[in-house]
């Protein structure tokens, strides 16, 4: 099955600092391209993969699950370090949950994390009805396009698969039971305003990591899709200014592959 147009993984060969960044669930590498842009135009090396079953169709999701998207995102991982000298892990939504399981299995190989509106937890009452539901109902409405800023969209499934909703919501019990093990220096940016993910999952994630060096920002003028919002600016000043402040060390321009 072709991707969609905008779906393609990114991928930038830049300086010995690298940055895997992590997209959310049913969306897709569109939704953080203009952050991984903004990063390789900086000179890092950057990468942006597209995680199994998304960026195609519905049913091509359907068939995988949290084992998949986190094998993904763990092979590019570790092909950033046999790279570069340090790693930065980013996400966003669920791509902030894989972001949370790599740092707290990879340790010290991991120099920082950002994470942007990221989810702890499938909520209401639907939610614990997904282990029989989805033997019953194979999709229900999807979750995309949660933006403030008029005339932007995001790239995703208008379908969310039950099969991997269920899997997702075991994923994030996983995740939240591993928080402790996250010590890496860390930046959450969450809006107040999620129609998607509520500010209580990024309250309940500052309270359960382990790390020291910490930061938090209000994305007052954003929804759940920040990337591709008001205040996408803010979100790659901030995570360059950190990456800076870790890793002084920018690194040389490389060339770019990639939608």
């Amino acid at each position: 099955m072709p991707v969609l147009p905008g779906a393609e993984p990114f991928r930038h060969e830049g300086g010995e600092v690298g940055v895997l960044l992590c997209h959310g669930f049913t969306g897709s590498p569109q939704s953080l391209r203009p952050w991984a842009g903004y990063l390789a135009e900086r000179g890092l090396t950057v990468s942006l993969p597209l995680l199994p079953g998304h960026g195609t169709r519905w049913q091509d999701m359907e068939i995988t699950g949290w084992q998949d998207w986190y094998a993904e995102v763990d092979r590019e991982l570790r092909a950033l370090r046999e790279r570069c000298s340090r790693v930065f892990v980013f996400g966003l939504s669920m791509g902030g949950a894989l972001t949370l399981r790599l740092a707290a299995k990879h340790g010290d190989a991991i120099s920082g994390i950002v994470l942007v509106n990221p989810a702890n937890k499938v909520h209401g009452l639907s939610a614990h009805a997904l282990p029989v539901a989805r033997h019953l109902v194979r999709t229900t409405k999807g979750l995309t396009d949660d933006i403030a800023k008029d005339g932007v969209k995001e790239l995703g499934y208008d379908r969310v698969p039950l099969h991997s909703a269920h899997s997702l919501r075991q994923f994030l019990k996983l995740v939240d039971g591993e928080l402790p093990q996250v010590t890496q220096p860390l930046v959450l940016l969450h809006s107040p305003q999620d129609h998607v993910v509520p500010p209580v999952d990024s309250a309940r994630i500052l309270s359960r990591v382990s790390s020291r060096d910490v930061k938090e920002i209000l994305l007052e003028q954003s929804y759940h899709v920040a990337t591709l919002d008001h205040d996408a600016e803010l979100i790659f000043e901030e995570s360059y200014a950190f990456i800076g402040r870790l890793a002084p060390s920018a690194g040389k321009e490389g060339s770019t592959t990639g939608g």
